[in-house]
């Protein structure tokens, strides 16, 4: 169960296998920069799942290590990859056009706030300091069919990031269908929020943490 789990590195390792477990089988899908990158690292074999990455290749595999490190072999992070039978690479236009083209059947990304409307903030927290970083992430948030973000539910202050409104700069309005947590997994949009499943935390106490008690819709655990 992930609520047990300590190590953060463990933690994001648990979440990607659980959004690997929801791929439909043949989907084109991309991986977001940082954490989601870890659901090549569990998809199964056979799969039938083709990883896209909007440096310009088709059916990545999972991250290099040792002999197999190609350095011409990277993912949008610049992590180093592998290649599956039938890879294909091509111009990082082209790569764009599949995205914004509605090409992609899903695409994992990271957040700093989702709302329960599924509202998406990636790009920047409005820090003086920090570095905007808005990347491809909008027009994946735009183009893909479906819309899954991966991170943890509260930040290093321990603020919730899934919130019944954004404040930070948004990617993009209304695109987030699912969000894959370390204390759980929830459905976001028009209808508000829907748990899944709860991980290590009690329902009641994880809505009263999130100040969401009266947006939290039908639990399904």
């Amino acid at each position: 169960m992930i609520g047990r789990i300590r190590d953060k590195n463990d933690i994001a390792a648990a979440i990607a296998r659980d959004i690997t477990a929801e791929h439909p089988d043949g989907a084109y899908v991309n991986l977001g920069i940082g954490q989601p990158t870890l659901v090549a690292d569990h998809l199964p074999d056979g799969s039938g799942v083709v990883l896209h990455t909007e440096n310009g290749m088709l059916n990545m595999g999972p991250a290099a290590h040792g002999d197999e490190v190609d350095p011409d072999l990277v993912n949008a992070g610049k992590v180093p990859v592998t290649e599956l039978p039938g890879a294909a690479y091509f111009h990082h236009a082209d790569s764009f056009a599949m995205m914004r083209g509605g090409h992609l059947d899903v695409c994992v990304l990271g957040a700093f706030q989702v709302s329960t409307a599924g509202d998406l903030a990636n790009w920047h927290t409005g820090a003086p300091d920090a570095i905007p970083a808005v990347g491809g992430a909008m027009d994946l948030a735009i183009g893909a069919k479906r819309v899954w973000v991966m991170m943890t539910l509260f930040d290093k202050q321990g603020a919730p990031k899934l919130v019944p409104e954004c404040t930070y700069p948004l990617t993009g309005l209304g695109c987030v269908e699912r969000v894959y947590t370390d204390l759980g997994t929830f459905a976001v949009g028009p209808a508000g929020l829907q748990v899944f499943e709860v991980h290590g935390i009690d329902p009641d106490e994880l809505a009263r943490r999130l100040g969401l008690l009266d947006a939290v819709g039908e639990r399904r655990t």
